[in-house]
């Protein structure tokens, strides 16, 4: 067969894009995470996740380290039928084994640990990341409409989450920017009704604003007290292109009685031949209280079938870094840059692959954060991480 990526390119015009997570839509140049499958009953069962074993060390006064694990398993249940299609997702983490502080990620903020706000930690994840259903009716050669929801889930909100973007498919850290994008990636109560073509899909939500407690093995109540809208492009294989627009109801403990009004844009790219990329921005409007904003760059490189590269840009202003009220700096937005890059040597064992690898982010900080974090902070993460599908 001519290696002249005749065959590629229509294997990908026939796929204009993929499904992310919750509702979201990636470029179909990235490919669909594949498991194990069974059909049986007109029903295409399929699993697929990954455990990364990891250690994380990061400098500075307010550095520490420590080893733990991170895991996300995800079992799907689909049935194409005359009219359209049946979808039925669960996901699951073993994260809530881990102590509610989580692991060292530095200027990273966001939910709470014992009452007390996280500052340079990434949370754990729910037992229950998602538990919903699907259902889309074709209308005309193209389209469709469909109605997604269920107990826990994700809504028309931001960008796919960063677990399941191919540009971050082997980065060990989660942005620090998460809970400016994908931090409603868990959320307890969700209804999403949409419409959409090959090349277009427009949806709307409503669901649960407060963001998940730190008791992380239940399911917690379901509400719908907050909404979203979300507008979706994917003119080629290669692109898709979001904005969003959404209305939280008092999404964090550590804000009690603010709302918050957030905005996201974000452009992924995928070429189909191991390059991966998104670049993303948003807004989140405290009410009452101000407009935070946050960029993000990252990008996946697979070179070949063995060797990638990854990286990161984030630039955020954060008024959470300081929690105590006494500090001068309580309340007041700093703006960071991390910049961050890595390495990955995959390895394939069977239906598994490993891939070990590694980190190394740098910041760029404020002079008034210089006591607090030091000259030049510095993070580091090993892991070897075993993916089932891939």
């Amino acid at each position: 067969m001519p290696a002249d990526g005749h065959i590629h390119v229509e294997v990908m015009e026939s796929m204009p894009f993929e499904e992310g997570s919750g509702t979201a839509r990636l470029p179909g140049a990235e490919g669909m995470m594949m498991g194990p499958m069974l059909v049986t009953g007109g029903w295409q069962l399929m699993a697929h996740g990954a455990i990364s074993f990891q250690y994380t060390d990061a400098t500075g006064p307010r550095g520490a380290d420590k080893g733990y694990v991170t895991s996300m398993a995800m079992l799907s249940a689909t049935k194409v039928t005359t009219w359209g299609k049946i979808s039925l997702r669960t996901m699951l983490s073993a994260e809530p084994a881990m102590d509610r502080r989580g692991y060292p990620n530095l200027f990273a903020t966001g939910e709470t640990a014992y009452g007390i706000p996280l500052v340079d930690r990434q949370h754990p994840h729910d037992l229950f990341m998602e538990l919903a259903g699907r259902v889309d009716i074709n209308v005309g050669e193209n389209g469709s409409v469909y109605l997604y929801g269920g107990p826990v889930g994700e809504p028309a909100l931001g960008p796919s989450a960063f677990m399941h973007r191919a540009s971050a498919r082997y980065n060990p850290e989660p942005p620090i920017t998460h809970h400016w994008f994908d931090s409603t990636h868990i959320t307890y109560g969700v209804v999403t009704a949409g419409a959409g073509g090959s090349q277009w899909q427009l949806e709307a939500s409503a669901f649960r604003g407060r963001e998940p407690d730190e008791r992380r093995w239940n399911i917690e109540t379901p509400k719908l007290d907050s909404w979203s809208v979300r507008a979706t492009l994917t003119p080629s294989p290669r692109w898709a292109l979001q904005a969003s627009y959404g209305e939280l109801k008092q999404p964090e403990a550590g804000h009690p009685g603010e709302d918050e009004h957030r905005v996201t844009a974000s452009a992924h790219y995928a070429n189909g031949k191991g390059l991966a990329a998104m670049a993303a921005f948003s807004a989140k409007r405290r009410v009452p209280g101000d407009t935070l904003t946050a960029w993000l760059g990252e990008v996946n490189w697979d070179i070949d079938r063995q060797n990638t590269l990854f990286g990161r840009i984030e630039n955020v202003a954060n008024d959470e870094l300081f929690a105590d009220h006494e500090s001068q700096l309580h309340d007041h937005a700093l703006r960071v840059t991390k910049l961050q890059g890595g390495y990955a040597r995959r390895v394939p064992l069977g239906p598994v692959e490993m891939a070990l690898g590694g980190s190394l982010a740098t910041f760029v900080r404020p002079a008034a954060l210089a006591a607090a974090y030091g000259d030049t902070p510095v993070q580091f993460t090993l892991f070897a991480k075993f993916s089932l599908g891939h």
